[in-house]
């Protein structure tokens, strides 16, 4: 199975750890930065998306028309514009990008972020909408007729497209989220299911709950699933480790000073964000070189779980992670820049030759039994 890896294109260089210094659109950082994991062995960069933060369609849009490899994962709320129109700007940034788009539709997990722009729908309501976004957004990549839509949350009539995807028949669509209304949600509708990082135990149960979506919804075929973590690699284990006390050291700092993204109050309300603080309460340290220290400093906010240990170390906790069916990996440093050339360098390539040799092996073992079936 093949491995893909997914790095971020932020606008600016800060981060949990660093204030940035510049501005929250820094051009020639935004262009650096997604160079960088471009020229480093990255797959795609995933351009987030928050409420007060610069839009990342045209900064993608930057991006894209720059670069010539590296793919794009847009993160999108169903509640900042009406499907029609988000279905001709992602058509028209996959035109711009030559075929490069996904798009990551975000249901919002946290009432107080949803309602700095007007949502004020409750958590099982948004999840509902998605469910009709998502639908009607594949309907328009996907149709050369005017058609109507009567339904729960978005009503149109004679509409039709004059914009189309490069990819064909549409981009994939990806989609994340730890409760039961997120499974059944990404289960029917995602080409890409995203977890945040867990033990390995506790991911295996999650990727059964989406296979068990998707065949629930009626599918005869899973979402690809893909995996997030904040790695902190060094040359020795011993320097690792001091690197890492160091970032979580620098996360308390920032977050105490209220420079820190985190939930109020410290409750997450999302189901994701109250798995991450349930495994960091019960433990810091599972399986090959997870870390819930870095998840508990931010509250268990986003992408938070670190990987800690040598390059050699950190790559084989991520073959772990795919042997269990993981076949797009996320990782983002604390120093965006750096930590993308270090892990691009240092960590992706042991992966890849791995995960080759492994594929080569199966595809021997299957070409032998044939052959021993007929001599036995």
């Amino acid at each position: 199975m093949p491995v893909e890896f997914l790095g971020i294109a932020a606008t600016n260089d800060g981060s949990e750890t660093t204030p940035r210094s510049g501005a929250a659109f820094d051009k020639e950082y935004t262009l650096r930065l997604a160079r960088a994991h471009e020229d480093h062995g990255w797959d795609r960069v995933l351009f987030a998306y928050g409420s007060g933060s610069p839009d990342p369609a045209p900064a993608a849009a930057y991006v894209a028309s720059r670069l010539e490899r590296l793919q794009i994962l847009l993160a999108h709320r169903p509640n900042v514009s009406y499907p029609t129109f988000a279905a001709k700007t992602f058509a028209t940034l996959d035109q711009i990008s030559e075929g490069r788009l996904t798009v990551h539709f975000i249901t919002g997990g946290n009432d107080h972020e949803q309602g700095r722009e007007g949502d004020t729908l409750t958590k099982d309501q948004r999840y509902e909408r998605t469910r009709e976004y998502i639908r009607i957004v594949k309907k328009i990549w996907t149709t050369h007729e005017p058609f109507d839509h009567e339904g729960d949350h978005y009503r149109f009539h004679d509409f039709v497209s004059d914009v189309f995807p490069v990819q064909q028949p549409r981009p994939d669509v990806s989609f994340g989220g730890s409760s039961p209304a997120a499974y059944a949600a990404g289960g029917a509708e995602a080409d890409i299911y995203c977890l945040w990082g867990e033990p390995l135990e506790r991911t295996a149960e999650q990727i059964e709950a989406v296979k068990a979506a998707a065949k629930a919804a009626g599918r005869t075929d899973v979402p690809r699933i893909q995996v997030a973590f904040r790695p902190i690699i060094a040359p020795t284990e011993e320097l690792a480790w001091e690197k890492a006390h160091r970032t979580v050291g620098a996360i308390r700092r920032r977050r105490e000073a209220g420079l820190v993204r985190h939930h109020r109050d410290n409750a997450p309300e999302n189901t994701g964000s109250q798995r991450l603080l349930a495994i960091a309460e019960a433990g810091e340290r599972y399986d090959r070189a997870l870390w819930t220290p870095t998840a508990a400093a931010t509250g268990g906010a986003g992408n938070s779980n670190a990987l800690v240990g040598t390059p050699e170390t950190v790559a084989q906790a991520l073959l772990d992670y795919h042997d269990l069916g993981v076949d797009i990996l996320s990782a983002r440093g604390y120093d965006l820049l750096g930590d993308a050339i270090d892990f691009g360098r240092h960590v992706i390539p042991i992966v890849r030759e791995e995960v080759a040799k492994r594929d080569a092996a199966r595809e021997a073992a299957r070409g032998v039994q044939p052959l021993a079936a007929v001599q036995g």
